[in-house]
C-alpha cells in the first residue's frame, strides 16, 4: 500500500509539472509579437506540443498577419517556413484529440494564410469537422461553413448537411453575425421557401440589433447576389447600416458594396455622396494598383472634372503595373464613365496584349464589348481577340457561352462570318434560353443586313438558322407553365428580332398565366409591359387589382414602375380612382423610405395621370428639398441625372398649368433654353412636306409657322391662327411676333403674359404630326401618356390641337397629294 501511495504521488507531481510547463508554453505562444517568435517556440518545444498548443500556434500566426495592412502581409514567408511544415505535421497527427472549436479555428487560420485546399492537413481537418458536424456549436458551425465556402465547396454534401442543421436551428439563431455567414455559405443549396425564411430572419435581426457591423450587412447583400434576388426591405436596411458606419468604411469595403449594388440593380444617392466625400479626401493614399483600381471603379463614375482628370492621369502612369483583372475593371469603369480618353485607352490596349491568354471566355467577351463601345482603334488587338474567341467557340458546349461569343463576334469591326459559327449556333439552339436565342439572332441579323456572308449558300444557311431560331423561341414560350420563370428570362430580351417574332407570343403567354400574377411578380411584369409598349387590358387590370389588394406588401420604391406603366401607356383600370388613391396613400405614408430623386420621378408620373398629391408637391417645391436634390444629382449617373432634370421640369410645368393654387413659380426657363439650344435639329422631310401642303391650303407661308415654342417650352410642329370665320390670319398683318433662332421660331416673350392678344373670336391652332413613338405598339394604337399630357396642356394654353397620326397620314387612303390636302383641310376647318 505504501509503495502504491508513493507511485501515485510521483505521477501527480509529474502531471502538475507538465501542466505548469504547458501553461507557460501556452502563455508564451499567446505573448508572441512576430511570426519568428512563434516558429522559435515551436522549434524548441516540438516534443512537448499538445494539440492545444498546435492549434493556438497556427491561430497566432494568422492573428499576427491580420494586424498588418493587407499589402504588408507575409503569408508566403509563413507558409514556406520550415517550422510551419512542422506545425502542420504535428497538427495532422493530433486532429482526433482536438476540441471541436480548435479544429474549426485551425482550419480557418490555415485558409486565411492561403494554404492550398489540397494540403493534407486541410483535408484531415475538414473530414474530422464533418464527423462532428451535428454537435458543433452555432459559432463553430458558421466558421466551418465559411471555410467550406472559401474552398468553393458550394454544392458539396457537407454544405447540404450544414443547410439541414441551419434549417432545424434557424429559430434559435439570435446573432446576425452567425446568420450572415451561414446564409452566404449555404446559398447555393437552398430552396426558395428556405431562402425566404432566412431573409425573414435576417430582416428581423437587422431590425432588433441596435448596432450591426457593416460587414454583417455586406454578407447579407452577398447572399442576395448569390440567390439573384433584389429584396428591397433588406437592401434598404443594409444601406442604412452602411450610412451609419460610414466613418469605418475603407476603399475595399466601399468598392465591394458598390459592386454588390451594381449586381443587384440597387442604388442610393446618399451612400454615393458619403462615399464620394470619403474617397475624395483620401485620394492621395491609393498608390498601389489594387487599391487604385478600386478607387477608380468607385469614384470615377461620380467624380467632378478635376478629380476625374487626376484619376485618368494616374491610371495612365500606373497602366504597366495593372494585372489582367485590374485592366478589365479599368475598362469597365471607363465604359460606365463614357470616357474615351485616347491616351488611357491606348495604354490599356498595349497592356492587354500580354494579358490576353489569362482571361477565361466570359472575361474575353466582356473585354471585347468594352473595347468596341470605347471605340478602341487597335486592330491588332481585335485580331487577337477574334482568334481567341473563335477558338473558344469551336470547343464551347455551354449554350450561354456560345451565344455570348457569337454576339460579341458580331460587334468586331469588319468581321467576316464563317460557316462554323452557323453550325455551332444551330447545335445549341434547342438548349438556349430566350436571352441566348436573342443574342444569336441579333448577331445573325446584323451579319445578314451588312452583307457579311460571303461563301456559297451562306444566305440560305443563315435564313434556315433564323427560322430555326424562331421555332425554338416559340417552343420555349409555349412550353412555359410558370410565370415567374418566364419573367426571369424576359428582362434580358430585347431588340428587333424579339419584338418582331416573339413579343406578341410572350404577351399571350403572360395572359395565359394571368392567375399566377401576385404582388411579388407585378414589378418584373410591369417592366416587361413597359418595354413592350403594348396595352393589354386583362394584364393591366390584374396588376391594378393585385396592387390594391397587397399595397402594404409592395416596397415603396417599386410603386414607381407600376404607376409608370399606367401613366406612360395612358391606361385607366376599371377602379382607376381606387388604384391611384391606394398608391398615393402608400407613398405618402412612407416618404422617408424614398430618396429625393425618386420623389421627383414618382410625382411626375402621377402628374401625367392627373394626380397632384399636396404632400408631394409641397415637399418637392421647397428650397431645402431642391438643394438636397441638387447635391444628389451630382453623384448620379448621367442618364439618371438627365431623366430627373427632365421630370422635375415637366412636373414644374404641370403644376403651374394645372394647379395654380399651389403658387409654385415656373423656374425652368434657363434649363429649357439650354436644352433647346443643345438639341436643335433639322425639321424632318415629312414635316417639311406637311408644311408645304399647309402653306398651300392657307394661301401663303406667312399664315403658318413651323417648329414653334409655346409658353412653358412645348415645341409644336405647326402653328396657325384662324379668325372667327375660319379664315387664316397673317402673322405679319396681325403683328403676331415671332422671333427666329436656328430654324426654330421663338416668341420674343415666351411667357404667357408676353403673347399678343388675338382678334375677338380668333383661335390659335397647333398641328402635331405624331410618329410611331406617340402610340402604343398593339393594334389599338392608343395615344401614350406624354403626347396626351401635351395635348391637355396646349389646350390650357389656348390652343385648338390637331393631331395627325402617322398611320393615317401614311395610309393607302391618303396615297395622293389631293387626298392629303383634303385630309389636312378637313382637320383644320373641321374643328368645332
Amino acid at each position: 500500500m505504501l509503495c502504491l501511495r508513493q507511485v501515485c504521488l510521483f505521477t501527480l507531481r509529474c502531471y502538475q509539472a507538465r501542466t505548469l510547463c504547458s501553461d507557460l508554453l501556452l502563455s508564451q505562444i499567446n505573448d508572441c509579437t512576430h511570426e519568428d517568435e512563434v516558429f522559435s517556440l515551436v522549434g524548441r518545444n516540438k516534443a512537448r506540443l499538445s494539440e492545444k498548443h498546435v492549434g493556438i500556434a497556427l491561430n497566432m500566426l494568422w492573428q499576427l498577419q491580420k494586424k498588418r495592412p493587407f499589402l504588408l502581409r507575409t503569408s508566403d514567408y509563413v507558409r514556406n517556413h520550415s517550422q510551419f511544415l512542422t506545425l502542420c505535421i504535428l497538427a495532422e497527427s493530433k486532429v482526433e484529440h482536438m476540441e471541436d472549436e480548435v479544429i474549426v479555428d485551425t482550419l480557418y487560420s490555415l485558409l486565411r494564410l492561403n494554404v492550398e485546399d489540397h494540403v493534407s492537413l486541410a483535408k484531415v481537418l475538414v473530414t474530422e469537422a464533418w464527423k462532428r458536424l451535428e454537435r458543433l456549436s452555432l459559432p463553430a458551425l458558421s466558421k466551418f461553413a465559411l471555410c467550406l465556402y472559401k474552398q468553393h465547396r458550394h454544392f458539396s454534401p457537407i454544405i447540404g448537411q450544414v443547410a439541414h442543421i441551419v434549417d432545424m436551428k434557424l429559430e434559435s439563431i439570435q446573432d446576425i453575425r452567425i446568420l450572415s455567414v451561414l446564409m452566404i455559405s449555404i446559398s447555393e443549396v437552398i430552396t426558395e421557401s428556405f431562402r425566404d425564411r432566412l431573409l425573414h430572419k435576417a430582416e428581423q435581426l437587422l431590425e432588433e440589433e441596435h448596432e450591426v457591423h457593416f460587414n454583417y450587412a455586406r454578407r447579407i447583400l452577398q447572399f442576395l447576389q448569390n440567390v439573384k434576388l433584389r429584396y428591397h426591405p433588406v437592401l434598404e436596411k443594409c444601406n442604412r447600416i452602411f450610412l451609419e458606419s460610414a466613418s469605418h468604411l475603407d476603399i475595399h469595403s466601399i468598392s465591394h458594396i458598390f459592386g454588390l449594388y451594381e449586381q443587384l440593380g440597387f442604388d442610393n444617392a446618399e451612400f454615393r455622396l458619403i462615399a464620394k466625400q470619403l474617397l475624395s479626401e483620401t485620394i492621395d493614399n491609393y498608390y498601389d494598383p489594387e487599391t487604385f483600381t478600386k478607387l477608380f471603379f468607385s469614384l470615377g463614375p461620380m467624380a467632378g472634372s478635376k478629380v476625374r482628370e487626376r484619376l485618368l492621369v494616374t491610371a495612365v502612369n500606373m497602366a504597366e503595373e495593372f494585372s489582367s483583372h485590374q485592366v478589365l475593371m479599368i475598362l469597365k469603369t471607363m465604359r460606365k464613365m463614357k470616357c474615351r480618353n485616347s491616351h488611357l485607352l491606348k495604354k490599356m490596349a498595349s497592356v492587354l496584349h500580354k494579358h490576353l491568354d489569362s482571361y477565361h471566355v466570359l472575361q474575353l467577351v466582356k473585354l471585347t464589348q468594352y473595347l468596341v463601345v470605347l471605340r478602341c482603334q487597335d486592330l491588332e488587338l481585335f485580331a487577337k481577340l477574334k482568334m481567341l474567341l473563335l477558338g473558344y467557340l469551336k470547343s464551347s458546349v455551354i449554350p450561354a457561352d456560345t451565344a455570348a461569343i457569337i454576339r460579341v463576334l458580331a460587334m468586331l469591326p469588319s468581321f467576316q462570318m464563317e460557316e462554323m459559327i452557323i453550325n455551332k449556333a444551330a447545335a445549341v439552339l434547342p438548349q438556349c434560353r430566350l436571352h441566348h436565342l436573342n443574342c444569336i439572332a441579333t448577331a445573325f441579323v446584323k451579319w445578314h443586313h451588312h452583307g457579311q456572308l460571303h461563301w456559297q449558300n451562306s444566305s440560305e444557311l443563315c435564313a434556315k438558322l433564323l427560322q430555326k431560331l424562331n421555332d425554338c423561341g416559340f417552343q420555349r414560350l409555349q412550353k412555359t407553365n410558370n410565370l415567374n420563370l418566364l419573367l426571369e428570362e424576359l428582362p434580358y430580351v430585347n431588340g428587333e428580332w424579339f419584338e418582331e417574332v416573339l413579343n406578341e407570343e410572350a404577351l399571350a403567354m403572360c395572359q395565359h398565366l394571368i392567375d399566377q400574377i401576385t404582388w411579388e411578380n407585378v414589378l418584373p411584369l410591369s417592366f416587361f409591359l413597359i418595354k413592350s409598349e403594348h396595352r393589354c387590358p386583362a394584364l393591366f387590370d390584374r396588376i391594378a387589382s393585385v396592387t390594391v389588394e397587397n399595397i402594404d406588401k409592395i416596397p415603396t420604391s417599386e410603386i414607381y414602375f407600376i404607376v409608370f406603366l399606367f401613366s406612360a401607356l395612358n391606361y385607366d383600370p376599371p377602379d382607376n380612382e381606387e388604384f391611384f388613391k391606394s398608391c398615393i396613400q402608400h407613398l405618402t405614408s412612407n416618404l422617408s423610405h424614398l430618396e429625393t430623386y425618386h420623389l421627383v420621378l414618382l410625382s411626375h408620373v402621377l402628374a401625367m395621370a392627373g394626380y397632384f398629391p399636396p404632400v408631394l408637391i409641397t415637399t418637392i417645391f421647397n428650397v431645402s428639398f431642391l438643394r438636397k436634390l441638387d447635391a444628389q444629382l451630382k453623384v448620379l449617373p448621367d442618364t439618371m441625372k438627365q431623366r430627373v432634370h427632365s421630370s422635375l421640369m415637366k412636373l414644374n410645368r404641370a403644376v403651374c398649368l394645372e394647379c395654380p393654387e399651389f403658387h409654385v413659380p415656373w423656374f425652368h426657363e434657363p434649363y429649357c433654353q439650354r436644352v433647346f439650344h443643345n438639341s436643335m435639329s433639322q425639321v424632318s422631310p415629312q414635316r417639311q412636306h406637311i408644311h408645304r401642303m399647309l402653306t398651300e391650303i392657307l394661301g401663303g407661308s406667312h399664315f403658318s409657322r413651323i417648329s414653334v415654342l409655346t409658353p412653358y417650352y412645348y415645341e409644336i410642329d405647326f402653328e396657325c391662327v384662324l379668325d372667327v370665320n375660319k379664315k387664316p390670319l397673317s402673322y405679319m398683318a396681325q403683328n403676331i411676333a415671332l422671333g427666329e433662332m436656328g430654324g426654330i421660331h421663338l416668341r420674343h416673350d415666351i411667357k404667357e403674359k408676353g403673347r399678343k392678344a388675338l382678334p375677338p373670336g380668333a383661335q390659335r391652332i397647333a398641328l402635331e404630326f405624331l410618329d410611331s413613338k406617340a402610340f402604343s405598339k398593339d393594334y389599338s394604337r392608343h395615344l401614350k401618356g406624354e403626347p396626351a399630357v401635351k395635348k391637355r396642356h396646349l389646350e390650357m394654353l389656348g390652343y385648338q390641337v390637331v393631331q395627325i397620326p402617322h398611320f393615317e397620314w401614311n395610309s393607302m387612303v391618303l396615297s395622293t397629294k389631293g387626298e392629303q390636302l383634303e385630309y389636312l383641310r378637313q382637320q383644320l376647318y373641321g374643328i368645332q
